[in-house]
């Protein structure tokens, strides 16, 4: 069983390698170097015998892919035999394979050290002339669109190895940075020779390939223009909105009194989606935002929850029923809405559709939770066969409902309405037609006539009430050719 010396070669200049791992890659005829695009290598040259592993570059489709063969290659090779593996800056910095081989050291039980020299990070800061203690964000170009852009404080990026990279990169700074916003380009920060750095505007950051090389990363300054673009500054708002300074109104609302908002914003991003109105649905999708913001808010405050326990459920939810996409599970996706309910299911410890069906919200609109109950029992078969069969019941209530109306008892009469309601229904469902937006839809259509007929008599100088209604149902037929 080996052991695996893990080494850094410092920035670049030969003397910030430390001592330590000099004396490691001097001491070993076994010297593996992650890349040999370093300057340090140049100079180490003649005093050790290494193995360059930029082989594996080109064998991988992408860096994690590389990443990860190169670590099992180490490990498999430390498993017989003592080896150093040398890699640029400070091992611990922004190293993706230390972080693997260190990983699979473990499982293998093998024996790891790893000898630190000064990291690129520490030289950027030093040549810059700034102190790290204000704080910096460490990002790699590569994995940017994942990562959290902090504009409050200051951030380094790496890996910028040429324009299109740097293009990139600038197209998503701009979403969180003014575009006038100052950021530094930087080549070989802890190489005396090499040095240099360039300040442009950050929509220029991609204007000068000739500044960007595998020696380049980017410095950007703490934002001095606030953009206000994630949840995370909703939430500072928010937290100022409900602290000692802030709004009355707002610091005086709870769960219970703000229900009615969250409803009514819900049927305001219904509206623009109908309107078509991509300004508007922005808008109304923002206060539907806050108002999720405004109870995590409250619950933080009483200790209960958080944005951060809410986002965890969702996202745990959406893992959980989505077994194809994140555990690669087959499922016949003809069948997927069964397997969502069955899933839905476990998730809440039920053993019952019943206990489905009573969980559904008594506030839903009636149409839309009928048709609900409804969609739940036909999963699992309690369904009619076709649409001919649907057809006769809601015949069968309709004459129910007639006779019913006839005895003048208001209670059965009630119910019977109900009954021909709920396979009405039922009906829209066969359709594929959504009865709230049908219901919708007739009664906005009802407006638009009731107005001909209105503005009819407003023509002939008379109010609707000096009109017959012979005189109204003429206009409405009329009304439906306009």
């Amino acid at each position: 069983m080996g052991k695996i010396s893990i080494v850094g070669l410092g920035p670049g200049d030969y003397s910030l390698i430390s001592q330590g791992a000099l004396e490691a890659l001097s001491s070993s005829s076994n010297v593996y170097l992650r890349t040999k695009k370093h300057p340090t290598v140049e100079q180490l040259q003649d005093k050790i015998q290494y193995t360059a592993l930029d082989y594996f570059y080109e064998k991988e489709d992408n860096f994690e892919e590389v990443y990860g063969q190169i670590a099992k290659f180490i490990v498999e090779k430390g498993k017989n035999e003592d080896l150093v593996y040398a890699v640029p800056g400070h091992p611990r910095v922004a190293e993706k394979t230390v972080g693997i081989i260190e990983g699979l050291c473990i499982v293998n039980n093998l024996e790891l050290d790893i000898i630190p020299s000064m990291s690129f990070v520490d030289a950027m800061y030093n040549y810059l002339g700034v102190d790290p203690a204000e704080g910096f964000k460490l990002l790699d170009a590569f994995e940017l669109e994942e990562s959290y852009i902090d504009i409050s404080t200051n951030t380094i990026i790496t890996q910028i190895y040429d324009s299109f990279i740097a293009s990139n990169v600038k197209l998503k700074l701009m979403e969180h940075y003014d575009d006038e916003q100052e950021v530094c380009i930087v080549n070989g920060a802890g190489i005396k020779s090499l040095e240099n750095k360039t300040y442009v505007k950050l929509y220029e950051l991609d204007r000068k390939p000739e500044l960007f090389s595998y020696l380049t990363s980017l410095y950007i300054p703490k934002g001095d223009k606030k953009l206000y673009n994630t949840v995370h500054d909703l939430q500072n708002i928010m937290k100022k909105l409900r602290g000692p300074s802030g709004c009355e109104w707002d610091a005086k609302q709870t769960h219970e009194s703000l229900k009615k908002y969250l409803i009514e914003e819900a049927y305001e991003v219904v509206q623009a989606v109908d309107n078509d109105d991509i300004d508007e649905l922005i808008e109304e999708l923002g206060d539907v935002l806050l108002q999720v913001i405004f109870h995590c808010q409250i619950g933080e405050e009483e200790g209960f929850f958080n944005l951060g326990d809410v986002s965890s459920s969702i996202c745990n939810k959406l893992i959980h029923r989505h077994p194809h996409v994140f555990e690669n599970i087959d499922i016949d996706m003809n069948k997927f809405d069964k397997t969502w309910e069955e899933l839905k299911k476990k998730e809440k410890g039920e053993t019952s559709v019943t206990e489905g069906l009573q969980r559904i919200p008594q506030f839903l609109p009636a149409l839309t939770k009928a048709e609900k109950i409804q969609y739940k029992v036909a999963l699992v078969g309690f369904d009619w066969d076709n649409i001919g069969d649907v057809c006769k019941k809601v015949e069968e209530e309709y004459k129910e409902l007639l006779d019913e109306c006839k005895s003048r008892n208001i209670k059965y009469i009630k119910e019977e309405l109900g009954d021909l309601l709920f396979s009405i229904v039922n009906l829209a469902r066969f359709l594929q037609v959504d009865p709230e937006e049908a219901l919708n839809l007739t009664s906005k259509k009802f407006i638009k006539r009731f107005k001909f007929i209105e503005d009819n008599a407003k023509a002939m100088n008379k109010t609707l009430e000096e009109m017959t209604l012979e005189e109204m149902d003429k206009l409405w037929e009329k009304a439906k050719f306009q």
